[in-house]
């Protein structure tokens, strides 16, 4: 250990850790790059290593971008809008999320549109209908669904409400 209690790291120590960490789930090259900065590795370090992890397909921005959006869809019920601001979030390319977001079929993406919708409404207890409204909207809106579809719903929602 140097002086300042920080462990120091080979090349070949930093890149096997990084391969190890890439291993345990997708990762994005803003995580291994951040990860790297943490290890105090210099900017070429990091640029050997980061291409080494692509090389040996650690590392596949596009890989991790569909696994992220089919795990925030599936898991957490997000809609288009927040996984691509988060997606956008990790620098990734435009491409790589228009190929993220054709992993979440157009069905199963209102289906679970509906679901997520129908069952916030249902258990938002409020009896002011304009806040009830504005509730169960502000709540799809933070999970990233689209204006539209939520204020589209909204409406049919309140209709059978009288």
């Amino acid at each position: 250990m140097n002086k300042n209690n920080h462990k120091t790291y080979t090349l070949k120590e930093a890149t096997a850790k990084m391969m190890k960490f890439c291993a345990y789930q997708e990762r994005c090259h803003q995580e291994i790059e951040k990860k790297l900065i943490e290890m105090r590795m210099i900017p070429e370090a990091r640029q050997e290593i980061i291409y080494q992890l692509i090389q040996e397909n650690f590392l596949n921005e596009e890989r991790f971008a569909k696994s992220f959006a089919r795990g925030k869809f599936n898991q957490k019920k997000w809609g288009k809008v927040r996984i691509i601001r988060e997606l956008k979030l990790r620098n990734i390319s435009r491409f790589n999320i228009d190929s993220a977001l054709k992993e979440i079929s157009a069905s199963s993406y209102l289906e679970t549109f509906e679901e997520l919708s129908t069952k916030k409404w249902e258990t938002t207890k409020e009896t002011d209908l304009l806040k009830k409204k504005k509730k169960v909207a502000d709540y799809l809106f933070y999970r990233g669904w689209e204006s539209d579809l939520v204020y589209e719903k909204l409406q049919e929602l309140k209709q059978q409400e009288k």
